[in-house]
């Protein structure tokens, strides 16, 4: 091992950078999380992360990640008014191939806005006094060579830049990252990448909920249908804290969301597959306007798999894979990746040789195992990806096709697939001999007429 450089920089202080920082403290005597932004003490909005006006969630197997790394973090996110709510039991989901029954919970997901996850993570990373933020302050290359880097070219508002060394540097900046040039300025060859961009457009709202469906309502999902071979067009309701409904709509190339209020309405009343968010909305306060968002496009950087990687350097977040955040799995990925990242470290130790190589492998699994969930539904919308979805995607577009079909009556099947959406297990679970079997079967009941709210939601949504 070599000797301990006492300096780990982050690049960005948003989810992903915090729990890199987290996932680093135990093993560097410093963190120093370098921020453009001024961040806020509390849940408040940023102005570097539009994103976060539109649904967030955390499924199970990220959630399970985040407990890893802040023992004690999901209470409390609870005690603030985050929701835990079993899957499949508390969600109303119409699939392409009909609506999903409630079957027994089999996961979890937790729900709140991303204000509140980002400030209560923030304040316990920020805790360990290892852990320093130098807001105001961008990184604009990296300093070493093509086999190590030793730190990183830092310029802060109003000062001359200057080259911070750290022993490890990740770069967690999101979609925007320029890692791609600073490897090209090293002397080293970009990775390969693939980009595929459904022309997802989103607008979302929040709502107050009806008095009596502020508490226990279930999360209602309107999904898109790939195989229409048109705009494919959704929803989803999510209860959030303080009694509100944070609503996102979501349109392809041909079906975007409207950004005027009474456009919203409409859309989700008229556009969609079903008109149940339409209706529950109708009935709800509106307390704020309509935000839009267009940078939705998958987009994938092969780190991992570059013949060439320098010590020293780990990429994660969006700025290794950036996901459409329809499916849910952005947050996920990312707490996944910070805590393989310290599994990495726990295992081989600060400064090992071969130590990024390794973490950045780590980073990349769960990555890739959303980036195939993602892309194998958004690779079917007109002009996502050139030349349009492989032989491969349509074998296997076809498969989960007929396996989403069957979990609509058969419970077992819908715990497989919910087993590989949150996280909690590889695709390969979806080829063992029994689920063949099932698939081949088809579902063992009959198909649902309408969403399955019960008669007492139906009521505290002011329904009937």
């Amino acid at each position: 091992m070599s000797d301990r450089v006492p300096t780990a920089v982050v690049l960005g202080g948003s989810l992903a950078g915090m729990l890199a920082a987290r996932a680093l403290a135990p093993f560097a005597d410093r963190v120093t999380v370098l921020e453009r932004d001024v961040l806020s003490a509390g849940p408040a909005p940023r102005r570097c992360l539009p994103q976060a006006r539109h649904a967030h969630q955390l499924w199970s197997g990220g959630a399970r990640a985040l407990e890893e790394l802040l023992p004690g973090v999901t209470g409390r996110l609870r005690r603030q008014g985050a929701h835990r709510l079993p899957v499949t039991t508390d969600m109303v989901v119409l699939c392409p191939r009909g609506w999903y029954r409630r079957w027994e919970e089999s996961h979890s997901m937790l729900l709140c806005t991303r204000d509140l996850l980002d400030a209560e993570v923030r304040a316990r990373v920020c805790a360990d006094e290892r852990v320093e933020v130098l807001e105001r302050a961008e990184a604009v290359g990296l300093a070493g060579t093509g086999a190590a880097v030793t730190g990183v070219r830092v310029r802060e508002r109003g000062a001359a830049e200057r080259i911070l060394p750290a022993g490890l540097v990740v770069d967690a900046t999101g979609r925007g990252s320029r890692m791609l040039h600073w490897l090209r300025e090293l002397g080293l060859p970009g990775p390969r990448q693939r980009e595929v961009d459904s022309g997802l457009v989103y607008a979302s709202r929040l709502f107050r909920a009806p008095e009596a469906a502020r508490d226990g309502f279930p999360v209602v999902n309107l999904q898109m249908d790939p195989r229409s071979w048109g705009p494919g067009r959704g929803g989803v309701l999510l209860p959030v804290e303080d009694g509100r409904w944070l609503v996102t709509l979501f349109g392809t190339r041909g079906g975007e969301p409207p950004s005027s209020s009474d456009g919203f309405a409409a859309y989700a009343r008229r556009e969609l597959r079903h008109p149940v968010i339409g209706e529950l909305i109708a009935r709800a306060e509106p307390l704020t306007g309509v935000s839009v968002t267009r940078a939705t496009a998958n987009r994938r950087r092969f780190y991992e798999r570059t013949a060439h990687w320098p010590e020293n350097l780990v990429v994660l977040g969006d700025a290794l894979a950036a996901l459409n955040p329809v499916y849910g799995h952005g947050m996920s990925v990312a707490a996944q990746s910070a805590a393989g990242l310290r599994s990495v470290l726990r295992r081989r130790g600060w400064g090992a040789p071969g130590l990024a190589r390794a973490a950045q492998r780590a980073a990349a699994r769960p990555a890739g195992a959303a980036w195939d969930l993602a892309v194998g539904q958004d690779v079917f919308f007109p002009g996502a990806a050139p030349g349009g979805p492989s032989l491969r995607e349509r074998l296997a577009a076809a498969y989960v096709d007929r396996l989403a079909h069957t979990a609509t009556g058969n419970g077992r099947i819908a715990r497989r697939l919910t087993d590989v959406m949150a996280l909690e297990r590889g695709a390969e679970v979806l080829l063992t001999p029994s689920v063949l079997v099932a698939a081949a079967a088809g579902p063992l009941a009959p198909p649902l007429n309408g969403p399955p709210l019960t008669a007492q939601e139906r009521k505290a949504a002011e329904l009937d």
